[in-house]
């Protein structure tokens, strides 16, 4: 059976955590009470380098994320486009030398 690791990294007041396994259902749950625990902090969620992220996790995971002062990093355009369907953006990250259908569609 597979999970999901969360591996935390505290660096200038900011903590990350890095995602690696599997994101379903129950993990996002999981990593939904984790992000509860953390409180007020400002949070860092690296989904980079998961193995697999079901769509099932975007749903859950919102509840809260709109609130706290989560920035979201590494995710794929899918991904990120389902988040922004709940309300929640992804932290900017750096400009890409090209433009997806979806950029240009959207301006």
């Amino acid at each position: 059976m597979t999970g999901l690791q969360i591996h935390r990294e505290e660096a200038a007041g900011r903590i990350t955590l890095r995602l690696e396994g599997t994101l379903d259902g129950r993990t996002a749950q999981e990593l939904r009470n984790s992000l509860q625990a953390l409180g007020q902090s400002e949070v860092v969620l690296d989904f980079a380098h998961l193995r697999e992220f079901k769509d099932s996790a975007v749903g859950i995971l919102t509840h809260g994320l709109k609130d706290g002062a989560v920035q979201l990093r590494g995710l794929a355009t899918h991904h990120e486009r389902m988040f922004r369907y709940f309300g929640v953006l992804s932290s900017p990250t750096t400009h890409r030398a090209y433009y997806t259908p979806e950029d240009i569609l959207s301006v």
